[in-house]
């Protein structure tokens, strides 16, 4: 019979700040750090879902719904931030759950978050991988129908090449050690962001104020539906803290990173959004490719291929973030016994855990190459919610369990803040579609399974 001490047996947190030291490398700085959070963060909601938001569900007030996302996102944020200076460990919202709310909670965030981590990875290499087709054909090259995309999203297609490609090429940048992999990113968000600073200063100047109104065309409802569509939009950091073995002073650094990440990245979206809805009437702004279309419609059409080109290489740094996350995680989880021991293996030169890096590189890039974008997509979103539902409730729960730790950030208007996030992310979850909570269901059937075959016996724990 299992007891109920068992599965929910929490490590001191005490226990998990001085333990494994000196495994991972730690090389990450405060920038860099924040530059990974940008990264997770600004990608395919300013590029995509800000045009789609617009035209279909807020119009102009499409500013709002960033607006709103953003606050639900800070009260997990600020969470998030107290963990991180707290317990400056790799595995994010598994080792915080697995701290204050026992093991099996620990468990099931982290096995949910295995796979909503590679499939995020998975999506945003398909959705780069049609960018490049376009700009492909702008440049009046045909390539073969057979490497353009999953099978039945075309006639003749047989493999999104160009998504398989992209999602090993990270894999591989990841192997090359923390150091150098975060010097590729903060390289490619600085450009991510200059590109955006051009969209918002050069649209500045085409904004015409009549398209502002009305502002609420599909009423203030509209706002807040899209506030729950670009939600997915305002999340990054909580992947960015998977790092935080491998920063060089986490307890400091890391709660001012995700910070810094979410205020910089808020506005950016609201400068950016601003001049979207100013530029182009909310009904003719392009679902797919909204700056794009805004600036080819003033007549800005080389401009518009720049942004395209931007798009590309801004999205890139979300595959790096989220590849990073979850590979830690799963290195967390394999450290800690409840997966075998041999995932841990880090290279001895690197100190990076190579196996899993690869192990994710080839499954994201397996989804990539042969799922449709939906079907990927629908792998998403549920375990990350309930990664924030579990964050925010923990810091609750640990504020009053133990007043005394010392925390290096506190999260603001306790207990009301992060309650936001709670009841924010339940919400969301509600919107979900079906065919989601049946993969979840499955998934979370296939980690029971394990958890009682193998986790439990071999958790370090089980002593």
């Amino acid at each position: 019979m299992v007891s109920s001490q068992s599965v929910f047996r929490r490590k001191p947190v005490e226990q998990i700040a001085e333990e494994h030291e000196g495994e991972l490398s730690r090389t990450l700085g405060l920038w860099q750090l924040t530059a990974i959070g940008i990264g997770g963060i600004i990608g395919a909601g300013i590029f995509a879902l800000a045009g789609a938001v617009a035209n279909q569900t807020a119009g102009p007030a499409v500013l709002v719904s960033f607006l709103l996302a953003g606050v639900a996102s800070a009260a997990a944020a600020f969470s998030y931030a107290e963990f991180a200076g707290m317990i400056p460990k790799a595995g994010s919202a598994y080792t915080y759950g697995y701290a204050v709310l026992g093991e099996l909670v620990g468990w099931f965030i982290g096995w949910d978050l295995l796979l909503e981590y590679t499939a995020i990875v998975a999506v945003v290499g398909i959705g780069i991988s049609g960018y490049f087709g376009f700009l492909v054909q702008q440049l009046g090259i045909t390539l073969p129908s057979w490497m353009l995309g999953a099978p039945g999203t075309g006639d003749g297609h047989v493999v999104d090449l160009f998504a398989v490609v992209l999602c090993l090429l990270i894999a591989y940048l990841l192997n090359l050690g923390i150091r150098a992999a975060a010097r590729f990113e903060t390289s490619v968000v600085a450009i991510k962001v200059a590109v955006v600073l051009l969209v918002i200063v050069v649209g500045f100047f085409y904004i015409t104020p009549a398209n502002y109104t009305p502002f609420f065309p599909f009423g203030i409802s509209g706002a807040i539906t899209g506030a729950a569509t670009v939600f997915f939009a305002v999340f990054g950091y909580d992947a960015m803290s998977t790092a935080a073995e491998e920063s060089k002073d986490a307890r400091r650094h890391m709660p001012k990173a995700i910070v810094y990440s979410l205020a910089i990245s808020m506005v950016l979206y609201v400068l950016a959004t601003l001049v979207l809805t100013g530029m182009q009437n909310y009904r003719e702004i392009d679902p797919e490719s909204g700056f794009s279309s805004a600036f080819a419609s003033v007549g800005l059409s080389g401009l518009a291929s720049v942004i395209a080109a931007g798009a590309i290489i801004g999205i890139l740094t979300v595959m790096f973030t989220f590849m990073l996350g979850v590979t830690r995680v799963w290195f967390a989880m394999s450290r800690d016994g409840l997966l075998p021991q041999w995932f841990a293996r880090l290279h001895p030169v690197r100190r990076v855990p190579t196996r899993v890096t690869w192990i994710v590189g080839i499954a994201s890039a397996l989804i990539a190459g042969f799922l449709p974008i939906r079907e990927a997509a629908e792998l998403t979103n549920i375990g990350i919610l309930l990664a924030f539902v579990v964050v925010c409730a923990a810091v609750i729960v640990l504020r009053y369990r133990r007043p005394d730790l010392h925390r290096e950030f506190r999260t603001p208007g306790m207990p009301v803040v992060p309650a936001i996030g709670v009841l924010f992310s339940l919400w969301l979850i509600t919107f979900l579609d079906p065919t989601t909570w049946l993969r979840f269901a499955i998934w979370f059937a296939l980690g029971l399974i394990i958890y009682f075959a193998y986790s439990r016996r071999h958790s370090a724990l089980n002593t």
